[in-house]
């Protein structure tokens, strides 16, 4: 792994998406932002960028990386695309949406990218940072979230940077994302499977598909076994804290992580109380989401308690996310 890097930083721009581009080709590591969350790009037909890609997030060499290209055409030239996938990925793209098809006979991308799947996970950005980078790469750019891997991941550039900093080349700030979660992941298959939850609701994408998602197997789950898409570890987006789910009061020294105008018992001996929408709305709450995470975990509270958040919408998102936060590590 590249180590005692210079990582410099450049504000969102021509000049920006230049230097990103020309980082990328030379198997560089370039943060830039999406929609969803600040993703940490690589070379998708570089292995050797991809090996760094994997050694400074500190991730799982089993877990897939998602290619990220500018349009549709460039989706084809690397996935196999049935009618389902593409009446979703017209549908819904650029967004944030995943589509897991199957590789084309000669794509591009490595096979270190995909965990030696036959499958290849898709998505075009709807961000003009991030589109812009990509045609000026002119390629598929892999670009999982630009943290330590289990960390809880960015929206912001800082973010980036705390995690991440003499670890790749270069952060593009963009300034914060807008939807707060990473994408949904489809896995177009003989049937369409909802491999993660994201930024997407799965009623949109019932609504195009005019049939419901199954969910994955069990199995995927556990840290054990090779996931079928990214983000689909157990254990995932944690903060150091613990983190209790579903909290109805406050105990001394916990954070709080508040959700709509409701006041918990102990809430005046909390070490710190983050409301992430506190009219309940669920788009709102997504998107400050691992900002509040991080932002109460930084006062090193005893615990982080969560109160309940809605199984529906985004909340699906939500609550997979802070699921997988609270896995005992």
């Amino acid at each position: 792994m590249k180590t005692g890097l210079e990582t410099s930083i450049l504000p969102a721009g021509q000049a920006g998406a230049e230097a990103a581009a020309r980082i990328l080709a030379a198997g560089g590591l370039v943060a830039f932002p999406t929609e969803t969350v600040y993703g940490l790009g690589a070379d998708a037909a570089n292995a050797t960028a991809i090996a760094h890609l994997y050694a400074a997030k500190g991730r799982p060499a089993f877990n897939p990386l998602i290619a990220h290209v500018a349009d549709l055409a460039a989706a084809r030239r690397i996935g196999r695309f049935d009618p389902r996938a593409s009446r979703l990925a017209e549908a819904f793209w650029p967004g944030p949406l995943t589509l897991v098809v199957p590789k084309t006979d000669d794509c591009p991308v490595a096979d270190l990218a995909t965990a030696g799947l036959d499958t290849v996970a898709i998505r075009i950005p709807a961000h003009p940072v991030a589109e812009a980078i990509l045609r000026a790469f002119g390629g598929a750019v892999v670009a999982p979230s630009a943290n330590i891997s289990g960390h809880v991941s960015p929206t912001l550039a800082a973010h980036v940077e705390s995690d991440l900093a003499g670890r790749i080349d270069l952060i593009v700030d963009g300034g914060p994302v807008a939807v707060g979660v990473e994408s949904t992941i489809v896995g177009c298959f003989e049937a369409p499977i909802l491999l993660r939850p994201g930024g997407l609701s799965r009623e949109r994408i019932e609504a195009v598909l005019g049939m419901p998602l199954v969910r994955p197997p069990v199995q995927n789950e556990s840290d054990d076994s090779q996931p079928l898409a990214p983000g689909m570890m157990a254990s995932h987006y944690a903060p150091r804290a613990n983190v209790r789910l579903d909290a109805r009061d406050v105990a001394p020294g916990e954070a709080l992580l508040a959700f709509g105008p409701v006041r918990l018992p102990g809430l005046e001996v909390a070490a710190a109380v983050m409301n992430l929408s506190a009219t309940a709305d669920l788009d709102e709450a997504a998107a400050n989401l691992f900002g509040y995470l991080r932002a109460l975990d930084a006062k090193a509270p005893n615990a982080i308690a969560v109160m309940t958040i809605p199984e529906e919408g985004l909340g699906e998102a939500i609550n997979d996310r802070l699921r997988r936060a609270s896995v005992a590590r």
